[in-house]
Formats: C-alpha cells, structure tokens, sequence
C-alpha cells in the first residue's frame, strides 16, 4: 500500500480491515483484536517492559495490576531493557496464566539464545512465552546470522517444539530487513514501527505491513507515539525514550488513533509510564477512526518532523 493509497482510505481503514469502527471498551477496559492467524485476542495497548524497569517492586507491582485491570493483556519484554524482567516477572504473580507474554532475544546464534531464552524464563517465573522474538533485526548480515545454520531461530524453533514458546516473531527497525525475513521463515508476528510521521512523509511501513496482513502474520505495532529524532541539546525529559515523544494527548491521541487505523492487532507505547498512561486514556473511551480534518492536521506535523525511520536509499 503506498502512502495516497493510504491518505485516502484512512478514515475507514480500521472498519474495513478489522470490524472495529467505533469499537466500544467495556466499562472503561482496554478494546482487543485478534493477532493473526494466532487467534489470541490482545489489548490494542501493550504494555512494554521497560516501562517497570528501574523502580522498585511495589511500584512495578501496582503498573501492572493497574494495566491488567483496565484491560490490558499484552506485556512484552526483553533483557535489554535493564531491569525490566527481575520487575516484571513478580509484578505478574497470580496474573501470568490470564496474559500473553512476549519476549525476545538479541543473540544472533543457536547457543547464546537457547541461554538467553531459559534466563529470562526464569526471571520472569514463568514456564513458557506466549511469543518469543528475534530482537532487533538490523541489516542483511543480522538476519543471516540469526536466520542462517547454527543461528538463533534454530533455538527458538526447538523451544517451540520443547513447550517453552508457542509462537515466534521478530522485531526489526529497517523496512528491507523485514520483507527479507518474512521470505526467510514462516513467522507468526512482526514487531514493527508503524508511525503516522515515518509513514506520511517517509514511506516507512505500509509495505511491510500489507506483505505481513498478505501472510497472515500478526501484526504489532511500535513508536506509534513518536514525533522525530530527538533535537540536538533538548534536554531528555523522558529518559527511556531515545527519540522525541509526542506528549500533548490531544496529538498523541491522534497519532495513536492513526497507527490503530492500520491492519495491527496493539501498539505498544513508550516506556514511560506517564505515556503509558496517556495512550490507555485514549483508547478506553471509545475507538474512532480518523477524521478527514484529523488526518490534514497530521500532514502538517509530519510536514515538519524528522522521520526516526526511512527507506534505505
């Protein structure tokens, strides 16, 4: 799908790709979509890991129950985020059998992901992933590694068939990669930044979400809350966000109301839990698509953004 194609659609995308114009969230809860061919049902708000990283275990513990009990039953996380699955994995006790749980692993290789996948099952006191994916595709070469003989979705793969993960996935930030690994392997999900600033001005993700829908794949959805590139010398108001965020909930609510207008199952929002918070705020009153004006406004802001994702030339 290229952007005009989009532009022209968007105030009716989520309806007809998804059944979910107007969606209601049952008193005050969090909306869910069916994720694939999976046929698990997610919040449209996940709530990323990194958000409990670095606080203390009270406070993780009460993030948590405040996201379950308003609907959210999508949790992802990763050992890169710190501290994030020491904090997680006690927050979620009596919860972990009523939510799916994501992971992922940056190793490229069949040995140091079959580790780093029992390491963070542990962690995270848990006995399998709902879905477990490779982190962070970069380029060609990282996808050869991962992907290739001796690579790290050998591991994940005979995970699958031990019972500790149910479905695999993968994450990836360059619009190639993604393509090229979804011919690699039948995966289940991607984990993709879909962006109304990267989308609009940059061409960045319709591609690689019309050839995830073509498949089948469920689709999940990252920096959805993202202006641009973080402004040389602006102070960092948000420390867990290495781009600028978009804090105004008036235009973050728009901007998450455009990624939730693609096919996408959730969007998970910035790790801060001020964000966090905002986004679940926008989604539990009512779900509606974006209006004509709406979708001009985002134009002009994208207009003058700098995209944190493009094409490579």
């Amino acid at each position: 799908m290229d952007r005009r194609t989009f532009l022209k659609g968007a105030g009716t995308l989520a309806a007809t790709a998804l059944g979910l114009d107007g969606i209601a969230a049952k008193d005050g809860r969090v909306p869910r979509r069916r994720l694939g061919r999976t046929g698990v049902e997610l919040s449209i708000i996940g709530l990323g890991g990194i958000v409990v990283a670095n606080t203390e275990p009270d406070e993780a513990r009460r993030i948590v129950v405040e996201a379950y009990e308003r609907g959210v039953n999508y949790f992802d996380v990763a050992p890169s985020y710190g501290n994030a699955e020491e904090r997680l994995g006690p927050a979620l006790e009596g919860l972990r059998d009523k939510v799916f749980l994501a992971c992922k692993t940056e190793k490229r290789d069949r040995a140091g992901a079959a580790a780093e996948l029992r390491q963070s099952l542990q962690r995270l006191r848990t006995d399998h992933f709902d879905l477990y994916q490779l982190h962070g595709l970069r380029g060609m070469d990282d996808l050869e590694k991962a992907a290739g003989p001796g690579g790290a979705l050998e591991a994940v793969a005979e995970a699958r068939k031990e019972g500790l993960v149910r479905w695999i996935g993968f994450s990836a930030h360059s619009a190639e990669v993604a393509l090229e690994a979804m011919e690699r392997f039948s995966f289940d999900t991607i984990l993709f930044p879909v962006n109304f600033v990267t989308w609009i001005k940059a061409g960045f993700g319709p591609q690689v979400i019309a050839a995830a829908e073509k498949k089948g794949m469920g689709r999940l959805a990252i920096k959805a809350m993202a202006l641009g590139r973080m402004p040389k010398g602006a102070p960092r108001t948000y420390p867990k966000c290495w781009y600028q965020p978009i804090d105004d909930p008036r235009l973050a609510s728009m901007a998450l109301r455009f990624t939730l207008s693609q096919p996408i199952t959730a969007a998970v929002p910035p790790g801060d839990v001020r964000l966090f918070r905002m986004a679940l705020n926008a989604v539990t009153e009512r779900f509606k698509p974006l209006t004509k004006s709406e979708l001009a406004e985002l134009e002009r802001v994208a207009a003058t953004a700098d995209p944190i994702f493009r094409l490579a030339a």
